[in-house]
């Protein structure tokens, strides 16, 4: 079984969950479109032309064909290491009246995106997490933007809060233990990768003026969804907690194990899908740099 067939099986596991999850963060991604327009404007107050879009770890498309419809003069690259997620892209696109300005291009490798040819916006989210040099893929990265033009950095920014410290079972402060873990788990994946190089995390204004970038701001988008809960926003948390024992069940003590658990089961009033202090809140932070212009 090869690597792209892995990670489509992955993809059929999980599509519903990434494109859930972006539904949840619909209005943060608007107000996100939004400034990057805003700082691609001119001092006339024109928006600087910009023809192509390179979306790297596009997923199933849900910010390409925003930035599509953000940018309608501009071709769109949705680049992805999973054909089967890039068919999705398409898929999406198609049914959105975009398909002709929406491509794709398989990433064959964690640090390769397909040499794209230059871009005026490049957004990049959960594109660089499994390479080993970060820094070097953010040159190459830089290499390919046009005189002027924009990179967009979507980063960790608040990690999702979702339950109060004691619910009622087990422990209390079981959701810092679960992250806790989960950046164990992380840090390991990221020294086992081939060429780590340990860098300062999310400083991406330094790494982006390291890769011969100027900084143009940083700004972080909320999504703050109140208990009770909606279900679709339940059924995500549900399957994000399911991943989460999956990933660093061996990590936790049996009582949290157990309690994850008893907040998975779909079948018992203690489980995230009916338990009446649910919520949802976090933010992704945007760091963005420009080219140097051409005079």
């Amino acid at each position: 079984m090869n690597a792209h067939h892995d990670l489509d099986i992955e993809w059929d596991v999980l599509g519903v969950h990434r494109e859930r999850e972006a539904g949840l963060h619909a209005p943060a991604l608007a107000q996100t479109m939004d400034w990057l327009r805003d700082l691609l404007r001119t001092n006339g107050g024109e928006c600087t032309p910009v023809h192509r879009v390179l979306d790297i770890g596009s997923g199933p498309g849900v910010v390409t064909s925003l930035l599509a419809h953000t940018f309608p003069d501009a071709e769109v690259v949705a680049v992805d290491q999973s054909p089967g997620v890039l068919e999705r892209v398409r898929s999406r696109a198609v049914a959105q009246g975009i398909g002709s300005r929406v491509v794709t291009r398989l990433r064959k490798s964690p640090g390769e995106f397909g040499s794209p040819d230059s871009a005026d916006l490049i957004w990049i989210r959960n594109g660089f997490h499994r390479i080993g040099d970060q820094e070097a893929e953010l040159r190459s990265v830089a290499g390919c933007l046009r005189p002027g033009g924009l990179v967009a950095v979507a980063g960790s920014g608040l990690s999702p809060r979702f339950l109060p410290r004691d619910i009622g079972m087990g422990r209390p402060g079981l959701q810092a233990r679960l992250d806790a873990a989960a950046e164990e788990a992380f840090g390991d994946m990221r020294d086992q990768l081939p060429g780590s190089v340990r860098t300062v995390e999310e400083d991406w204004p330094a790494m982006l003026a390291r890769a011969g970038l100027i900084p143009s701001g940083t700004r972080s988008f909320f999504t703050d969804l109140p208990s009770p809960l909606g279900m679709s926003a339940r059924e995500h948390l549900q399957m994000h907690l399911s991943r989460l024992h999956d990933q660093i069940g061996d990590l936790l003590e049996p009582e949290d194990r157990t309690t994850l658990e008893c907040l998975t089961d779909s079948d018992t009033c203690t489980g995230i899908l009916g338990r009446p202090d649910v919520f949802y809140l976090t933010a992704t932070t945007v760091h963005t740099a420009r080219s140097c212009r051409s005079f």
